[in-house]
């Protein structure tokens, strides 16, 4: 990774390529699953799952399962005895889920009963044994199809299948965009349904402590404290009762976040049955059950005037919520908080409507409504500029905004802190050798070459910590000289331990390799947001930040009594790891004499500490990438892929690398293989990795990662996010590359994912001259939801703020 405008002080730890410490204790085995759980008497749960995607449950048959050599308890809703309740995140009082369907089932793989065994094998094997009789329903699979005036409903009750929806403040008239001086570029672009499909399913282990009925829940997943306050919620037990672990996380990638039901009721079992229960499910179960991401079909129009420069644009956005609304219904609410992107507009409106399916449930999947947003930008742009005749670089140079404009309003109402949109753009430009590409382009076309290349523009702004938050922070320092830090942010993978022990000894010179962390546990931290949103860098390492700074003025405290010297006059040198008076190193202190002295005081080095950030920070970038297009087969091949991304201040450039190389890797995924389909009936056919397309390295080329670093104010360390951005960044500038290569046929627009059998379709059809428009007029709804505002003034549902 190269890395521009990184100038750390002169011997500093920061902006250094430390490697990470988690390592060896993972790839030793050091480090616990929830699998490899040391449980004593544990039973394995085994769900069963409606092989109906709507239906009345008539009868559920357990005496065959309850058969089975090993098997314990067969559990249903009445058995468990847990009233339905929200997921993550509530959407409203019509949707609520039971742990286990009692009466209706809503789509292919919700749970209706649980089977413990002795072992994993009699568990499965009795869920085997499970048959129930389900009295089938019509079925409304597709997400605009839910909002047809005869579409059956999923919850009668509510009185539509709408989960939420709104239309913008601002109303752009046809007359907007119909003047003589602007052409209008109109486009139905769909963001396919994903899985997440993290390394570890999600899974979890329940025990409840004989004496004094405590509830222990381990549990994969990104947020232990919103578990444990939304598992109380769910089970009506007192915080004092329940406690809330993560031991290590194979992934989360935004879909391990908050309250699954499978957790309730593998809860509610392990009290029911007073042994331990552990539930691992097995990849097929994980695929249908987890929540999946993204899942949007956004009709877009943009005024371009002759110069290139952007009038208005109109979004209307359908997006798909599943079975039970959840935080996946939310999430068209951030693609519409980032829908300006990078750009100057003169107005933009933005409806959505949100729908109810008889499909798995919908949540967040790396970067949570804003891939969705750039997506839909990005290649909307790339459609105007090969409308208009104009280059791709030259349309966005002429309308990103200005360095100077910052902080900047938007006018969907996020304050953009810092930015230098220009620089991304005209470093990816240099770096990929942009202008030679297109010369290499031109040549293949005019000799007639079948292996055709594409190049293809992403540049994007993003949003990480929501509108800002609060996260705890602490160190203590031992008599060893070692030392601890605790956050309420929770790593699965991330390098939090690296990246705060650098922060850490930044300031105490204590080598990175004996500063260890602790998260991840409701006992042992106060209070935690967990980690989502690309928030735990600038929201807990500015509370460790601060944690340490309070633990360094109470170690000079200490060290000046120990010295008999003013505290003023005692400092830290950070290069030999000591404590002592300014230029008398001879007498200077380690920070094993200092905390020992500190523990005969009865007053153990501590520091702790709330950071609070009063706003989001926006990352951004460009990314662009060259890909080969086989003209005769349709396979698409990924030559380069150049990522400047700018996530403020660079704490841990390896760690920043890796984020990159990861977020590209997803990006790349989602433009070119991954997608959940659903046949007619709702059953799933891409329930497992033989066919669901998640690339491997040999899919992939090296990945060419670019920082630089705009620093924002809203955090001492002028860091924002990156877990995300690259994500964000690249399934765009892919997509677009792929269309590039073809657009000298007439190719406008291919949908995602640009799979080899779509891609070779369209080759066909553009030879054929038989290209579809890359437009339709959007479902009826969206008039039926103005007609409804102008009539009674309402707007529509209000989405919460949701950080993932």
């Amino acid at each position: 990774m190269t890395s521009l405008d990184s100038r750390p002080a002169p011997g500093s730890v920061l902006g250094t390529r430390v490697l990470r410490t988690e390592d060896p204790a993972l790839l030793t085995g050091e480090r616990l699953y929830v699998a490899d759980l040391p449980l004593e008497g544990r039973l394995y749960a085994s769900f069963v799952g409606s092989d109906v995607a709507h239906g009345t449950i008539e009868s559920i048959h357990v005496d065959d399962a309850l058969a089975v050599p090993g098997v314990v308890r067969v559990l249903t809703a009445a058995d468990l005895g847990v009233a339905p309740h929200h997921g993550f995140a509530p959407v409203g009082p019509a949707f609520l889920r039971p742990p286990l369907a009692d009466g209706i089932v809503r789509f292919v793989g919700e749970s209706i009963a649980l089977v413990l065994g002795e072992t994993p094998q009699a568990a499965a094997d009795g869920a085997d044994a499970v048959w129930a009789e389900i009295d089938p329903m019509p079925t409304v699979i597709d997400m605009e199809d839910a909002f047809d005036a005869d579409a059956p409903l999923l919850f009668p009750d509510h009185g539509s299948n709408r989960a939420i929806t709104t239309v913008g403040d601002t109303l752009v008239p046809d007359s907007a965009l119909d003047a003589d001086e602007v052409h209008v570029t109109r486009g139905r672009y769909v963001n396919q349904r994903m899985a997440v499909a993290p390394m570890e399913p999600a899974c979890c282990a329940a025990e409840v402590d004989t004496t004094t009925g405590r509830l222990t829940l381990w549990v994969a997943n990104q947020m232990p404290h919103t578990v444990k306050r939304q598992l109380c919620e769910a089970l009506s037990l007192d915080a004092d009762d329940v406690r809330v672990v993560t031991p290590q996380v194979g992934g989360g990638f935004g879909g391990k976040a908050g309250l699954s039901h499978e957790y309730s009721a593998v809860a509610a079992a392990a009290r029911s049955v007073g042994r331990p229960v552990v539930w691992v499910p097995p990849r097929s179960d994980d695929m249908k059950t987890s929540l999946h991401g993204r899942g949007q079909i956004q009709y877009v129009e943009l005024g371009v005037r002759d110069d290139g420069t952007f009038a208005s644009m109109r979004v209307r956005l359908v997006s798909d919520a599943g079975a039970y609304p959840n935080v996946g219904a939310y999430l068209s609410g951030l693609t519409k908080n980032m829908a300006q992107g990078t750009y100057r507009f003169d107005d933009i409106q933005f409806d959505i409507a949100v729908a109810v399916t008889n499909t798995t449930p919908m949540g967040a999947y790396r970067g949570a409504g804003r891939p969705e947003a750039t997506a839909m930008l990005e290649r909307l742009i790339d459609q105007a500029a090969l409308e208009i005749g104009m280059d791709p670089l030259e349309i966005r140079r002429r309308n990103l905004l200005a360095d100077d404009v910052f902080p900047y309003t938007t006018m969907m109402g996020p304050v953009y802190d810092s930015g230098r949109y220009s620089l991304t753009l005209d470093q990816a430009a240099r770096a990929v050798g942009y202008e030679s590409l297109r010369a290499e382009q031109a040549a293949r076309r005019e000799r007639g070459d079948t292996k055709l290349l594409g190049i293809g523009v992403a540049s994007y702004v993003e949003v990480t910590t929501g509108s800002g938050g609060s996260e705890f922070g602490a160190l203590d320092v031992h008599a060893d000289g070692s030392a601890t830090m605790y956050a309420g942010t929770q790593s699965h993978g991330q390098g939090h331990q690296t990246a705060y022990a650098m922060l850490v000894s930044e300031q105490t010179g204590i080598p990175v390799d004996r500063i260890r962390l602790v998260d991840g546990d409701t006992d042992a931290i106060r209070t935690g947001g967990g980690t989502g949103g690309s928030r735990s860098l600038q929201l807990a390492g500015s509370a460790v930040h601060h944690a340490t700074e309070l633990l360094v003025e109470q170690a000079r405290e200490v060290a000046a009594r120990m010295l008999e010297a003013d505290a003023a006059d005692i400092v830290v040198d950070r290069a030999a790891g000591t404590i002592g008076v300014a230029g008398v190193p001879a007498q200077a202190l380690s920070w094993a004499d200092v905390a020992t002295q500190a523990e005969i005081d009865d007053a153990p080095l501590h520091g702790e500490f709330d950071f609070t950030q009063e706003n989001g920070t926006f990352p951004f970038g460009t990314h662009i990438s060259v890909v080969e297009v086989d003209r005769d087969t349709g396979q698409v091949a990924v030559l380069r892929h150049v990522a400047v991304d700018d996530c403020g201040t660079v704490i841990a450039p390896l760690l920043v690398e890796g984020q990159q190389h990861g977020g590209i890797a997803a990006g790349i995924g989602q433009a070119l293989y991954e997608e959940i389909l659903f046949d007619d009936d709702g059953n799933p056919v891409t329930s497992n990795f033989a066919e669901y397309g998640v690339p491997s390295a040999a899919e992939l080329p090296s990945f060419e990662t670019i920082s630089t670093e705009t620093p924002t104010p809203l955090n001492p360390l002028g860091a924002k996010g990156i877990g995300e951005a690259a994500t964000i960044g690249s399934t765009p500038a892919v997509q677009n590359a792929v269309i590039d290569a073809l657009a000298h046929l007439g190719v406008r627009h291919i949908d995602l994912p640009c799979t080899s059998q779509r891609v070779w379709q369209t080759i066909r059809d553009a030879e054929a001259g038989t290209l579809a428009d890359p437009w339709r007029e959007p479902p009826a709804i969206f008039a039926e939801l103005r007609s409804e505002a102008a009539a009674t003034g309402d707007s529509g549902d209000d989405a919460e703020e949701i950080v993932i």
